[in-house]
């Protein structure tokens, strides 16, 4: 599955969600990751996050398409992230 994850935390916690995130996923721009995980890896991630998380004022968004074809991707302005992933 293609996923993108887009995240709010505070600015404690920014450096351990981000390194959590990074080991699942590929870096795009602040605050945004996008990858191919497996069901069961959006599990293990999910559940690996939750232990950074304050679900008091923090916000995580994981979205899932079931196939890459299925999404557009278009960057206006700077390239940004470490990775040559282009969907």
């Amino acid at each position: 599955m293609l996923v993108i994850v887009v995240y709010d935390v505070g600015q404690k916690r920014v450096g351990k969600v981000l390194k959590r995130c990074r080991k699942y996923l590929h870096w795009v721009q602040n605050s945004v990751l996008e990858g191919e995980l497996t069901p069961a890896q959006i599990e293990k991630f999910k559940l690996d996050l939750g232990k950074v998380l304050d679900y008091r004022e923090d916000s995580v968004i994981i979205y899932t398409f079931s196939h890459a074809r299925y999404a557009d991707r278009q960057i206006l302005g700077v390239r940004k992230g470490g990775q040559d992933f282009i969907l």
